[in-house]
């Protein structure tokens, strides 16, 4: 696999994923992704994206009952 910036090798590995959003902090440390051994660019396989998006939905859910009730 190569990376799509420049063309370097991508090895398969761990990154901390980070996200500012609506009034949180998230911060998932050791996520599986492939990173690009000459730039660093990571990306993501669709599982892993996934989990991802069905963590940041439940924050945002949980956000949003806890500012309908203050």
């Amino acid at each position: 696999m190569k990376c799509m910036h420049c063309q370097g090798k991508m090895k398969k590995g761990a990154t901390p994923f980070h996200v500012d959003r609506k009034g949180y902090h998230l911060t998932l440390d050791e996520v599986p992704a492939w990173v690009c051994q000459q730039c660093g660019e990571v990306y993501f396989d669709e599982p892993e994206v996934d989990s991802i998006q069905d963590i940041i939905k439940a924050l945002e859910d949980r956000t949003e009952k806890l500012s309908a009730v203050a």
